[in-house]
């Protein structure tokens, strides 16, 4: 796409620059949702609008066979001149600062390089906004590994048995129970054959955590099957602990971005438990309306990244975000503290997404025939007395 004159002389004399040295011709590098195979003559990306980006890369072997992408966000402020330098050793972006002494020379020689910069690609520039407007830099700077890099593919390391991740307190239990009664099923007995491993410290996402448990600990019975049945306690337990309440839906996009663009699965099993937790509050909807305003609009933008093939259709691919949406839509119809303005919003977004992917928002107060509940006889034992 071609950029208007005045838009390219803004980006041309307030725009970033980001210098990579020594990358080889074959090697896979990108900047937010854009990637492009390199040259022998790359030397970077300029006119790079200032804010959070996300710059991405994939080393390349004599097969031209991509490695498992690397990534990491970088807030560009105007002018930024920031410069990189390859590890060819370790086919990665090397973790040694570049002197300032070469970053002084590179920056003199602006003119002769500008060359062999590639532009920033300004069509995905709204778009990028529109996917990250709630990421901040604070936000970056918790949630990213302590390493500095979002890697697809985590780096692991032995660990003992006890600190090997396996699930939650509760699974565990289950899985000690059931190996002691030899009722083990194939997935259990598949896990119990893997090593022992763990991520290597400081290369995971550092990620709000979710608790398993969705309850007061004083709760009673009762109070137990509410929570389960709305999970705005555990939604509030978790914003009670963030700096603003907004910011969950600033790690709900970084999550999706490092899932979309940084391919990272970790990232995207915590986005799914973001969503599924926002969907199924109820009692907290009117106290977090700006939060729910919010997550309508950055889901909606999030769906349209995600390959239609996969939410067409919503049998066979059991899709967690359709079954999520109509307990949030119902939860939002029925809640009479709910305002006109977010039901309105709600609607809005039923009608569109029926339209795009033809879902059936129609029946949201009927129970799924495979969670209505099952009403069991008792038939009474018929006694012979003698």
């Amino acid at each position: 796409m071609e950029i208007e004159q005045n838009v390219a002389q803004v980006l041309f004399t307030q725009g970033a620059t980001l210098v990579l040295l020594d990358v080889p011709a074959g090697t896979d590098v990108g900047i937010d949702t854009k990637s492009w195979t390199v040259g022998n003559n790359f030397k970077g990306i300029k006119m790079i609008p200032p804010g959070i980006h996300f710059v991405h890369y994939s080393a390349v072997n004599k097969f031209d066979e991509l490695a498992p992408r690397i990534g990491f966000f970088h807030d560009f402020k105007k002018h930024e001149f920031l410069v990189k330098k390859w590890d060819g050793k370790e086919e990665d972006i090397s973790l040694e600062p570049v002197s300032e002494e070469t970053i002084q020379r590179l920056r003199e020689n602006l003119r002769d390089l500008d060359r062999y910069l590639g532009p920033y690609p300004y069509e995905i520039w709204k778009p990028w906004k529109e996917l990250t407007s709630d990421i901040t830099a604070s936000l970056v700077t918790r949630c990213s590994p302590l390493c500095g890099f979002v890697r697809s593919a985590l780096e692991l390391e032995p660990c003992s048995d006890a600190l090997r991740p396996r699930g939650t307190e509760c699974s565990s239990s289950s899985n000690s129970e059931q190996r002691r009664s030899g009722r083990l099923t194939a997935v259990d007995r598949e896990a119990q054959l893997l090593p022992d491993l763990k991520p290597r410290p400081g290369t995971e996402l550092r990620l709000t955590e979710i608790p398993d448990k969705h309850y007061p600990d004083d709760a009673t019975p009762s109070e137990i099957t509410r929570h389960s049945l709305d999970s705005s306690y555990v939604l509030h337990t978790i914003l009670r602990k963030l700096q603003e309440p907004v910011e969950i839906i600033g790690e709900m996009q970084l999550t999706f971005v490092c899932f979309l663009v940084g391919q990272s699965l970790d990232a995207f099993e915590q986005w799914k438990e973001l969503v599924t937790l926002i969907c199924g509050a109820d009692d907290a909807i009117p106290q977090y309306r700006s939060v729910y305003m919010k997550f309508l609009q950055s889901l909606e933008v999030q769906l349209s990244y995600v390959p239609e093939e996969l939410l067409c259709d919503i049998v066979a691919n059991n899709n967690f975000i359709y079954r999520s949406l109509c307990t949030l839509f119902g939860n939002i119809e029925s809640n009479s503290q709910v305002d006109g303005g977010l039901k309105s919003c709600a609607r809005r977004l039923q009608e569109r997404l029926t339209a795009k992917f033809l879902w059936d928002f129609s029946n949201l107060f009927e129970e799924a025939d495979d969670e209505a509940p099952v009403v069991v006889t008792l038939a009474r034992a018929e006694v012979n007395k003698s």
